[in-house]
């Protein structure tokens, strides 16, 4: 029974780094094929609205908190 991990877990690094590079050599080749320019203002729109979500959770976060009566000061 001590085997089973190990192979289950082997497996899944396995698939997973397949899968990993079969995700990047397709997203890879379809930078190539398309604009540069659209490839670089859709990638800052994402970027953009990471940093608006991480703002927006951090925000929240330190509301709650701070609503719910925790010391978040030195």
């Amino acid at each position: 029974m001590d085997w089973v991990p190990i192979v289950f877990g082997t497996f899944k690094v396995v698939a997973l780094i397949t899968a990993m590079f079969f995700a990047i050599k397709w997203h890879y080749d379809q930078g190539e094929k398309g604009d540069r320019q659209a490839l670089l203002r859709s990638g800052a729109k994402v970027a953009t609205g990471f940093a608006i979500a991480l703002f927006g959770v951090g925000l929240l976060a330190f509301t709650l908190s701070r609503m719910l009566g925790l010391e978040l000061s030195y």
